[in-house]
Parts: structure tokens; sequence; C-alpha cells
């Protein structure tokens, strides 16, 4: 989840990927699972990723496009096939809604802005002939600084811009009263994770890193010697800023977020910068107290900013600058982005279709625009009901599972109950969607171009996000569009999301049978409940508080139990020497062993109430359970990406999802006969129970 700005309370379910569909009328039934991908050669009791995706993965091929490849990725190939074709026919009818302001004048409607903005990224060849024209003012702006103070004001007034870099101001909720927003002061960001500076093992990467920065000021005038020089002082620079950052495992605690300054106590943290200054430029300057997310960040930044050089810092926003704009500027800009990130970072072979890449800019912009026309063509209105009987399912196995926990005390229990009940659900499209009536997109008959638009979506989304400050919450209001195939969970919220498109096959077919239904988007259902408790999410009430509500000896158990589930996945070496990181993915992994746990009790309370099946294609239901788990997890990556995802993904990689969470559940064991000496016994006392 990426494009969201919220991520920093936000956690996903990893880029899930599904087939966005209109629902046949007809009521033949499917298999649900794919048995010509399994390779029955290999025993489910010993390799049960194998045993359910062998063959694919032998015959599977990962496209030159692509790093990774699966299930999802197929079916986010799919929905983008499907909402291009949307797009297109929108394009050749125009018929959009008719819209006028509140002075009763005539403006582009939301649809209408979601295809002007994918026409001016289409346009390349507009875009080829003003080549780094569009940047040129912005990095006028950064010649023209001459002193320190002049860089302040100038990272001021590039707030509605993107910030310049060092630090950043943005408004969420207030993580301790969650109903209202607050204002917090944030690191700015670096041209790579911060992993990727500290990190002795990945210094090929940086080396790697330095020699597209050189690149890139080449490109922008450089000479060869001069560039080289430039390059290495940057990340020189950006090595300074990243070592204080606090490490990714650090900051999946909010609690260590949360530092709450008045003015004059940041200025004594770091009085490098004039904060009162900076509110005041940013139409904050009533504000009594900011909460500054990492406070050992900005002691040693403003140490770093007083002893650089002017023109040390005016190179690294000059940087900054050219970094961010490469890919809204001429497609050899643009591609030579590809070429670093994508391509020596990832494994990438080929770059992407353009118009597969233009959909998700304009899906990470203004992505409800383009909502409105999905849902309107996609989604019929019943698809949303048939997905709240197992959503009441799985929340009735995961209340089930709480009660029945043996290492957690009845007080504590009867907490986590209450917030349970209190969690939201919304499903498939916002009840209330975003109001662009503000935003300016211009289209290619008003001469508009990607740069221009882009530039005026950050403008917007700045006001709008510094217009909350102080105000009272709006629960209404989602962090992802309904096209994206993905899922979420949002702590200060207390609620759990699911957009329209991955209510759809093979996630849940209302063809195949409930128990592959339950293995799928049951299991992310679940998935989603569970970061609700997870090491992160369980340190926020019902209402979405960062507030303690365990017992001392409740909170012990709970780090001992998640301290074995860190240890299963930290002992697997992945690629090379380089292990699976289990402190980081932590809350992933118990999302992955919960939803797994409440979709099974789910399964059991619908075929209680609606009788059991037979046998399908000589599978029971809690069979087909579990290989529709796995087979949702199949996966083939590039070694580069797989070591990229270690390094700075939150989630394990896709085919050890599939099978790792297996070993600590019971019921798979019964359903499978897996006993002692299979590889994948566990033995009981050895299998985590944490929800």
């Amino acid at each position: 989840m990426k494009t969201i700005k919220k991520v920093f309370f936000t956690t996903a379910v990893a880029s899930l990927a599904l087939v966005a569909c209109k629902e046949e009328k007809s009521e033949e039934k499917v298999a649900g699972i794919v048995l010509e991908n399994m390779d029955k050669t290999v025993k489910p009791q010993d390799d049960f990723f194998r045993h359910v995706n062998g063959s694919w993965v032998d015959k599977t091929e990962i496209p030159d496009d692509q790093t990774s490849w699966g299930g999802f990725n197929q079916l986010r190939k799919k929905t983008d096939a499907d909402v291009l074709e949307i797009l297109n026919q929108a394009i050749e009818e125009r018929d959009f809604p008719k819209v006028k302001d509140a002075q009763g004048n005539e403006i582009d409607s939301d649809q209408e802005k979601a295809v002007n903005y994918y026409q001016t990224i289409m346009d390349t060849v507009a875009r080829n002939k003003q080549g780094k024209a569009p940047v040129m003012p912005y990095l006028s702006k950064v010649d023209e600084i001459i002193t320190k103070k002049d860089v302040e004001n100038y990272i001021t007034k590039m707030a509605p811009y993107g910030g310049g870099g060092f630090y950043g101001f943005g408004v969420y909720n207030d993580l301790k009263n969650s109903s209202q927003y607050a204002g917090y002061l944030g690191a700015g960001g670096l041209g790579m994770s911060r992993d990727y500076y500290v990190d002795a093992k990945v210094a090929d990467k940086l080396a790697k890193y330095e020699e597209f920065v050189a690149k890139m000021f080449q490109e922008f005038g450089d000479d060869v010697a001069t560039a080289k020089k430039n390059a290495a002082t940057i990340v020189a620079f950006e090595k300074s800023l990243a070592a204080p950052m606090m490490t990714k495992e650090e900051r999946r605690d909010t609690r260590k977020m949360y530092n709450p300054m008045s003015v004059e106590e940041l200025t004594k943290l770091a009085p490098a910068i004039d904060w009162k200054a900076h509110l005041e430029g940013i139409g904050v300057a009533d504000l009594d107290r900011v909460i500054v997310t990492d406070p050992g960040y900005f002691k040693a930044m403003s140490k770093v900013f007083e002893k650089r050089s002017v023109d040390d810092i005016k190179l690294l926003l000059r940087w900054n600058t050219i970094n961010s704009s490469l890919s809204l500027l001429s497609t050899d800009l643009e591609t030579a982005n590809w070429e670093f990130y994508a391509k020596e970072m990832r494994g990438a072979k080929k770059q992407r279709a353009r118009d597969e890449r233009a959909l998700g800019n304009l899906n990470g912009a203004i992505g409800e625009a383009l909502g409105k026309l999905y849902v309107e063509k996609m989604f019929p209105p019943e698809a949303k009901k048939k997905a709240e009987e197992m959503i009441d399912n799985v929340m009735l196995g995961f209340e089930k599972r709480i009660a029945q926990l043996p290492w957690m005390t009845e007080v504590t229990k009867k907490k986590a109950l209450e917030k349970l009940h209190k969690l939201t659900v919304k499903i498939a499209y916002p009840d209330v969607w975003k109001d662009y009536s503000e935003l300016q997109v211009k289209g290619l008959k008003d001469g508009g171009s990607y740069f221009e638009n882009a530039i005026n979506v950050s403008k917007w989304n700045y006001n709008k996000n510094m217009d909350k400050l102080g105000k009272e919450v709006d629960r209404t209001e989602w962090g992802m569009s309904p096209q994206t195939v993905n899922a979420y969970f949002n702590p200060v919220n207390n609620e759990i999301v699911f957009p329209a498109a991955i209510l759809q096959p093979p996630f849940y077919n209302y063809k195949a049978d409930e128990a592959v239904n339950y293995g799928g988007i049951g299991a992310v259902i679940g998935h989603e409940i569970s970061h609700s408790f997870d090491d992160s999410g369980a340190r926020f009430d019902g209402d979405g508080n960062l507030k303690n509500w365990w017992t001392e000896e409740d909170s012990k158990e709970f780090k001992t139990v998640g301290d074995k589930l860190v240890k299963q996945y930290s002992d697997i070496i992945a690629i090379d020497s380089m292990h699976l990181n289990g402190a980081y993915t932590l809350g992933e992994n118990i999302g992955d062993l919960g939803g797994v746990q409440a979709a099974y009790e789910g399964l059991q309370i619908f075929l209680d109430k609606n009788g059991r099946p037979d046998k399908i294609d000589g599978y029971t239901p809690e069979q087909r359970f579990f290989l529709s788990w796995g087979t949702i997890w199949r996966t083939k990556m590039r070694d580069e990406a797989l070591k990229n995802l270690i390094m700075t993904n939150t989630h394990s990689p896709g085919m050890y999802r599939a099978y790792m969470p297996l070993k600590n559940v019971d019921a798979f064991y019964t359903a499978f006969n897996v006993k002692e000496g299979d590889k994948m016994y566990l033995k009981p006392e050895e299998r985590v129970r944490i929800w």
C-alpha cells in the first residue's frame, strides 16, 4: 500500500490482486481448486506449497514485465484490463455527468477528470516535447537559495508540492484521541529505504544507487566528473540522515511515534530550524503542539543541518526535486527511473505496458474519481450483500476463538470482545465519495500536461489534509479506491475495509463451494480482523485510541507467543544467506495465522447451519479450505525482487505464507493426517496459538 499516505496507520493484506468481473446469472458450479496446478507426487504433509502449486511452479515463467508472478499478479492484470476497457470506452463516448460548482458554473465531473489525467499521462508526444522544461522552474527555486534561512523558507514554500526534504508536516487522527485530527512532524524521504544505507550486506545496491544519481545529474547538465562528485556527496549526505532514523522494526511500534511537543520543546530538540516560522509559513501558527514521530532523527538532523554547507544542502534539494520528477517527465527519464528502481533493485526485465503504468498512476492520484466509473460498470449491488454473511460468520469465528484462548485471562478477553464488537466493516465502495470539485485536472484540449496535473493533485491533497487540522475525524473516508485489489485494517478507526475489486473470483466466487470461498476471501477477512489484535493493532482500543487494555500478565504472555512466531519465520533462509525477518513481519504473520483460524471457524459455523456437502474432487470441505489458502499464495519471484521484499516489506513472501501458518493450525493436521515424522509436523507444544 505504498501509495496511501495514511499507511503510517494502516496495515494491508499484501497486494492482493483479484479479478474484477461481472457476475454471471448461471448457477453452474465450478470446482474452485485448479487440480492441474497441483503436484500430487509431493505429500501435503511434507511440502504443502509444492503439493498445491508444484505443477504451476514448474510450467510458469515470470513475464518479463514483472518481478514476481502468481495468482495475485494474474488477477491484477485482468482487473487492470477491465478498468482500461472502461476508461477507453469513457474516452470514446465522453458521456459524463453534468456538474456545477457552488457558483453555478459548469465544471468537469470527477469521471471526466479521471479521463483527463489518464490521457495526459499517455500523451508521450507532448511529454517528450516538453522534456525537462516542467521541472526547471522548481530547480531554479533551489538555485536561488543563498543562506540556510533561504533553505528553511524553500522547504516551507514547497510543502504543498511534496516538500523539499529533511522534514514534513501532515494531519492524521490523534493516536490518543482518534476522533480528532492532529498535526504530525515526520522525517523527509530518502532515495532508498533506510536499510540500504546502513546494512553492509547490500552495499552493492548503494553503489548502484550512486551510479544512478551521477547518471541523472549528467542528464541535468553536470559534466561527468562533477556528476560523480555530486553523487558521492548525495549518498554520504543521505547516509547521515538515514542512520539516526528509527529502524523499520521500531516504526512498527506506534507508541514510539507518538511524541507530542510544544514549539518550544521542538526548538530545544532541533534548534537548527526556526519551527515557529515554519509552522506559521504553512498556516498553523496557532498550533499548541505537534506530534513528532521520530525525535532521534530530528535531533540528529538538526546537527547535520548545522554542519553541512549551504551548497551541500542545495545539492540534496536539487536531487530530491529531480528524483521525484523523473517519472512525470519525458519517456527517456521515466525509463531511466525504471531501470534503477525496478530493473536494478527488483530484477525487472521489461517495463509494463504504458497504459497499465498510466492506470497505476491514475489510481494513486485520484482513484475514487475512476472508482465511480468502475463501480457503475463492474460491481452489481447484490455482490455487496453476498459478502455480509461470510463476514458475520468469520467475526463469530474470531469471537469463539477469543473466548477459548487458554493463555488470556477473562479480564482481557472481555476487553478484546468489546473491541471486536466495535469493529467497523466497509465493503465495496464509499457511502460518501471524495469531492474533487476543487481539483483542477486539465485535459489535452485545454493544454493539460501530466506534470502540471500531478502538481495540482499534490497541492489539492495537501490543502485537503491541512484543512482537517483540529477538526473531528471523518470516518466515512476510504484509504483505497474501489478498483484497488487489496484490503486493509486502520487501527485509529478500528475498521476493516474491502474494496469492490477484492470481492470477486477467485477469492470469492458464488459458483464455487463455500469451503473454497472461506479459504480465500474468508481468510482475507480474518486476516484483517486479526490485524486489530496483532502486536501493533492490539495497542489500540475499540475506539481507535492508543490505549493499553491488557493486564500486565496477558501482555507478557502475548509477547511470549509472538516471539515464538518471530523465531519460526526468522529461522527460514529464503535466498543465499538471507533469513526472513520475523520481527518486521510479525504483524502480517499474526494476521495470516489468525485469519486462517477465524475463517476455519467461520466455515464450521456455515456448515453447521447449512449442512455438510459431499467430497468434491475427492477432498473434504476442510481439505478444500486449506487447499484454497495454499492456492491464493502461489508465487514465483526473481531473486532481486525476493531480496528487496525481505528488506523492505512487512509481509513474508507468498510461498511461505502458503504453508507457515498452517503448521500451527491443529485443524490442518486433522484434515491431512499430518503425523510426527512428516516435514510439516510441529509438536503440539511448539505450535503457536495466538488468536
